[in-house]
């Protein structure tokens, strides 16, 4: 017979089960919008901030700027974001989303946020308050988070390719 979760067990249990829910529902918001998920993952930023430049992009993602030219290519044969350039310095390309395809997405999303709409009805506006207060704290340890991994893999995969002396 299994042990009996604790209540710091089951606090755990359903943080998990909460993340793992909306990491899925990103996979399938992508894959409905025919995109990989760093393409979706992109697309957002683009949306949100109206324009970014392609090195923007590339440090948001944490990708090399040459994988950050073939998703930004990716994105423009499928028709959701184009470059242009920056009227300011010519030699910079600017990523921006285009605003019809916009809608397209609008329609993938439709569900997650009526569903999210109905649970936080159940709220009072003092606990959506408090709800949104972790989510503005929350996305940034997340952010710091994902800075540490990938700094942690970048040096691992780094101390992999360094040939080591034979042991004496």
């Amino acid at each position: 017979m299994g042990a009996i979760p604790s209540e710091g067990d089951s606090e755990q249990v359903i943080f998990r089960q909460y993340l793992d829910a909306v990491g899925l529902q990103g996979l399938a918001s992508a894959e409905a919008a025919g995109l990989h998920t760093s393409e979706w993952y992109a697309l957002s930023l683009i949306a949100f901030h109206g324009t970014l430049s392609s090195g923007e992009l590339a440090t948001r993602t944490g990708l090399t700027t040459g994988a950050t030219t073939r998703l930004i290519d990716r994105l423009e044969r499928a028709g959701f974001a184009r470059r242009t350039a920056d009227p300011d310095d010519r030699r910079r390309v600017i990523v921006e989303p285009v605003p019809d395809a916009l809608g397209r997405i609008e329609e993938v999303v439709g569900p997650a946020r009526r569903h999210v709409a109905e649970v936080l009805a159940h709220y009072t506006p003092e606990q959506r308050a408090l709800l949104f207060d972790y989510f503005a704290r929350a996305a940034p340890a997340f952010r710091a988070a994902t800075e540490e991994i990938r700094a942690r893999a970048a040096g691992n995969r780094r101390g992999r390719t360094r040939k080591t002396a034979p042991p004496e």
